[in-house]
């Protein structure tokens, strides 16, 4: 059983590389926690992945360093690394924990060093946020 997890999560790092997850890799139920959002259901993390590749032009590219798997679980160590659009190389290293159920992922983990995002990405996030167009509220719901 261990070795088809091990490729199920070579196969989800290099979908996150492409910035495309499939869903054919997720349960339908997915969890995510990470150290700089805590708790996130499966759509939030899909668009939260889409928003972090388009600060990379060339991408963000992510490099398995070690897997362990038993049971239901694996462990990874990953880095990755890419260039930002305002030039910055970014360089991170991860601990990703996962949970898999009937072949797919159904909860990660990820545990990374928060200052560095703090540093690099947090900044182009809010200046992205700031000259975002303002969408009109939805009739019927509060603005």
């Amino acid at each position: 059983m261990t070795r088809p997890n091990h490729q199920l999560v070579r196969d989800f790092f290099t979908a996150l590389s492409s910035g495309t997850l499939a869903d054919e890799l997720l349960t339908h139920d997915m969890t995510v926690w990470t150290t700089s959002s805590g708790n996130s259901a499966k759509q939030k993390y899909l668009a939260g992945v889409a928003v972090l590749q388009s600060l990379f032009p060339a991408g963000l590219t992510y490099t398995i360093d070690s897997l362990t798997a038993e049971e239901d679980r694996v462990a990874a160590e990953v880095q990755s690394r890419g260039t930002l659009v305002n030039g910055d190389t970014f360089q991170i290293i991860y601990v990703f924990m996962f949970r898999i159920r009937d072949g797919r992922i159904a909860s990660v983990a990820e545990h990374f060093n928060p200052q560095t995002v703090r540093e690099k990405i947090m900044p182009l996030l809010q200046r992205a946020t700031a000259n975002a167009p303002s969408v009109p509220p939805i009739q019927g719901e509060p603005t």
